[in-house]
């Protein structure tokens, strides 16, 4: 056994080792983590879950003894730890929120425009998980969360704005002393005005920031889970106006020590937002959790610090948008909610430029044109394929110069087949000669690059092409499904997307169209034109058919575009004579192309010492 044969060993074993230890330590880990979560949610609760793991008086107990116990759970709340549940609702054009009484908060959200993948009600939020309230102080460091104790509610008010509001009052045994919430949904918007009115409470929750407690859930809206899961998040926007975000996983925590400006709850296609419209929020300790469900998406219980300075009279106005991810609708709340919206993200997080000045403005334009959003691709396809109309041409135009150095550059290649290093070298001189840039066809496909990238970002993200159909796609944010197998092809899936198999069949037309560019003795560059495609096939089978149409569309006007180019505007003789003409001409190195030349013959002395 060899040297490199005992290290390859030696490397294996601490790798093996590496992974026995991280393995138990994420067990480990997440035993803790669960233990955590699990105290925390039980912290969360409603009371009536609570109390199947308190246990409390008998109904034989004497009925000091119940005083008792409601006075310890409930401190200066007693008189509100029992009632009747009742509702109240505020409707607009776009959203219907019901509240009730149990907590003075809302109980049920739902958004009028919008439908579930099954057809259903659009509810943003309903169940018992959702849930927000003041953590007030107990005696013998116990706690009570005002979301299990009722409200006294006032009536529903209708402004001449058109706007709607409802106030919901909790009172201590003093009723100079309360918690008061007051809701004002606005006409013809998403948008809720929401304070938080503390009177005379400076005695109960002290002189020190007020631990506001919101809990919520996402259930499955989309037709696919997992593009779901994906995108849900939690975003938020300190006072430095700084964005940040983090994506959903199986448990997580992220505690913020800074002021917050709004905290986000946000679905692949909808999300709840919590904006401090006066004082920030003064920080915020987020626990976020993914449970084995086929109906959650994901789940989150937030503590945010409202900064009360006990003073006896103090409001806390709060906006809260309940809604679509819209950019449109989004900026112009001008808080910047708008970054919320994936368009563009780690190093190709410029490409967020394009679609903000160029695919947005221009999609939004010709959808005022028309309802068809197959229509709109299309269209929007052939305006992007005009923007680079002159780098496409310049990109034909070298390949045609390419095939027709062809043949020189066949016998340099057979006269240095042993020798790399010259073949290198007499190939650039070559190229030089005939003032041929053999970066010309490259050069053109990056500066596509953003573009392709921008339109990956932007079709999953557009909530405009959710529920739109088109052709055999259903619905074109999400993948358009021909057949599905009932089991699942690793790296591919369970079904056929059709617009997929569509943008294949035609990367490889092009494939084939262009493989006078590629180096036919090297066997990578000659069938990676062809594999890559292939490769592809299972990663945008599960994407948007709105994107691998768009791909589709893009690849079947290249083919077209290099054929009519090919056949009728580019004249390979004259192509011909001119880089004959050239090699007649003087040449200049630039002084790039001596540093390349150099570093060659360096490379080559090298290589020649070695043989010796």
């Amino acid at each position: 056994m060899d040297r490199n044969s005992v290290i390859g060993f030696v490397l294996l074993g601490a790798l093996l080792v590496g992974y026995i230890w991280w393995n138990q330590k994420s067990a480990q880990d997440a035993r803790i983590e669960k233990a955590r979560q699990d105290s925390i949610a039980n912290l969360n609760k409603p009371k009536e879950q609570q109390a199947k793991t308190v246990a409390i008086g008998d109904s034989s107990a004497p009925a000091g003894q119940d005083s008792l116990r409601l006075t310890n759970e409930y401190g200066p709340f007693t008189a509100a730890a029992t009632g009747a549940e009742a509702t109240a609702v505020l409707e607009n054009k776009q959203v219907k929120i019901t509240f009730t009484n149990k907590g003075g908060q809302p109980k049920a959200i739902q958004l009028l425009d919008f439908k579930s993948s099954a057809g259903e009600p659009l509810m943003l939020q309903q169940g018992s998980y959702n849930r927000q309230g003041i953590k007030v102080p107990l005696p013998n460091n116990q706690s009570l969360n005002t979301a299990d104790v009722f409200f006294t509610p006032g009536n529903v008010e209708k402004h001449p704005d058109g706007s709607q509001s409802i106030s919901y009052r909790l009172p201590t045994s003093n009723p100079a002393q309360y918690i008061e919430y007051t809701y004002m949904l606005k006409n013809d918007s998403y948008l809720v005005d929401y304070t938080i009115n503390l009177v005379g409470m400076q005695g109960v929750l002290g002189a020190k920031n007020v631990e506001y407690q919101w809990n919520s859930q996402s259930d499955l809206q989309e037709h696919d889970m997992q593009q779901e899961r994906l995108n849900n998040q939690i975003h938020w926007r300190d006072s430095e106006k700084d964005h940040d975000y983090f994506t959903l996983s199986n448990s997580s925590e992220k505690k913020l020590d800074r002021k917050l400006q709004w905290i986000s709850f946000k679905q692949q296609f909808f999300n709840t937002t919590l904006i401090a419209r006066k004082d920030n929020f003064a920080s915020a300790d987020i626990h976020t959790k993914v449970p084995e469900s086929a109906n959650i998406v994901g789940q989150q219980m937030t503590t945010l610090f409202i900064p009360y300075n006990g003073a006896a009279s103090y409001s806390f106005p709060i906006e809260v948008y309940y809604g679509p991810n819209k950019y449109k609708t989004l900026k112009a709340m001008d808080m910047e909610l708008q970054k919320i919206i994936p368009l563009g993200t780690g190093i190709f997080a410029f490409v967020k430029y394009v679609n903000i000045w160029i695919i947005i403005p221009v999609f939004d334009f010709l959808g005022g044109l028309t309802s068809n959003y197959g229509l709109i691709i299309l269209l929007l396809t052939i305006f992007i394929r005009l923007i680079i109309a002159p780098f496409t041409y310049q990109s034909y135009v070298s390949s045609a110069k390419m095939k027709v150095l062809k043949p020189e550059l066949d016998e340099l290649r057979a006269k240095y087949k042993d020798d790399q290093q010259a073949f290198g070298m007499e190939q650039m001189k070559l190229f030089r000669s005939a003032g041929v840039n053999p970066l010309g066809g490259c050069l053109p496909a990056l500066l596509q690059l953003p573009i392709l990238v921008a339109m990956y970002s932007f079709f999953p993200s557009s909530i405009e092409l959710r529920q739109e159909s088109f052709l055999w796609a259903k619905d074109l944010s999400t993948y358009d499904s021909v057949y599905n197998f009932g089991f699942t092809i690793p790296l591919y899936g369970d079904h056929i997307s059709l617009f997929t198999i569509l943008m294949t069949i035609t990367s490889l037309i092009l494939a084939f169209y262009n493989r006078g560019m590629a180096d036919q003795s090297n066997p990578v560059m000659k069938y990676m034109p062809y594999v890559f495609p292939i490769m592809l096939l299972g990663i945008f089978n599960s994407m948007a058919a709105a994107l691998t149409y768009y791909y589709f569309l893009s690849n079947v006007i290249s083919i077209l575009l290099q054929w009519v180019i090919q056949t009728f505007i580019i004249n390979h003789d004259k192509i011909h004579a001119q880089i004959q003409a050239n090699k007649s001409k003087p040449q200049s190195k630039s002084k790039w192309a001596e540093r390349l030349e150099e570093m060659q013959k360096r490379q080559a002395d090298i290589q020649k010492t070695r043989k010796k």
